[in-house]
């Protein structure tokens, strides 16, 4: 029992090679000609790697790199007695100081990172937006696909009128009828004064005499993260509803701007590379010998010359 658990522990941690494990000149020879003159230190650890294969490393005195630890790897043939360089290389030890790992701006912004002045890109396929509707492409009132979408619109509505349960408790036409169709069902509701009152709060909060306003390429007015008000205030302000402007969650000014405009600056999408221009489907031929006629000197020789006369 003792001698199997001996081979299994060798076989585990294979004990190192005696001329590669003393080849310590060898490696930090290899180390000095990598790194720059100076940084490399002591020798700290000697590591078998396998059979005739031993690792070196050596302390680094690189400003910077506090805790990393230059590796060379050293080997040896079999029945040879001449150590070999097999790699230098710069590794981080337990306790190295490493640089935290690499995350795209886009996943590193966080709300509130934005000041007056920084421009927040969104993409041309950003899911949290959808194509609006400007009245560019509104038909003409007399057309026949006016009339088919007014039908359609007219269908829906029936169809959410079938789907929508409201109480049967008022009667068409009261006074309390007209209320619950506007919201207002309520003992008491804002007067015009605290209207106004919460509209000089939130401009001066989310307004255009801002210095976020003031720096902004465009204003909220035409932003697709804009969600409007309901009644009297929606023709001044709304809510922003981008999770990464200053303003997300707050009532603001339709006069109010930001960096995170949705149409301040588009990235646009990846250019789609030309075809290729090399045919590799037609047959070229070429013929063996060239044509009787694509020479310079003709190939039948030249017809008798005439007596010109002369002696």
């Amino acid at each position: 029992m003792s001698a199997a658990t001996t081979r299994s522990r060798t076989a585990r941690t294979p004990v190192p090679d005696r001329l590669c494990a003393e080849a310590v000149d060898l490696a930090r020879a290899a180390a000095e000609e990598a790194a720059a003159p100076g940084v490399v230190g002591e020798h700290v650890a000697v590591v078998s790697e396998g059979d005739r294969v031993v690792t070196h490393f050596f302390e680094c005195k690189e400003p910077g790199y506090r805790g990393w630890r230059w590796a060379v790897t050293v080997a040896r043939a079999s029945r040879a007695k001449h150590v070999t360089l097999d790699e230098t290389v710069l590794l981080p030890g337990e306790d190295a100081l490493l640089a935290p790992e690499w995350v795209p701006w886009s996943e590193r912004l966080r709300p509130g990172d934005m000041g007056p002045g920084d421009l927040l890109p969104t993409e041309a396929d950003d899911i949290r937006l959808e194509p609006g509707y400007t009245g560019e492409d509104e038909p003409p009132p007399n057309s026949a696909v006016s009339e088919v979408s007014r039908e359609m619109a007219d269908r829906v509505d029936a169809e959410d009128a079938e789907l929508t349960t409201r109480p049967a408790t008022t009667s068409r036409g009261s006074i309390a009828a007209v209320a619950d169709e506007l919201g207002m069902r309520r003992a008491r509701v804002l007067s015009r004064y605290g209207l106004h009152a919460a509209a000089d709060r939130w401009d001066e909060a989310f307004g255009a005499k801002t210095p976020m306003a003031q720096a902004a390429p465009a204003s909220c007015v035409t932003c697709a993260f804009l969600v409007p008000l309901a009644g009297s205030l929606r023709q001044a302000f709304g809510v922003c509803a981008n999770e990464f402007g200053p303003a997300d969650g707050r009532v603001v000014s339709l006069a109010y701007g930001c960096g995170g405009h949705s149409e301040a600056a588009v990235m646009p999408k990846p250019p789609k590379p030309a075809p290729h221009a090399l045919d590799t489907i037609q047959v070229d031929e070429y013929p063996l010998r060239p044509a009787r006629d694509s020479g310079s000197v003709p190939a039948e020789p030249d017809a008798p010359t005439e007596d010109l006369g002369h002696s």
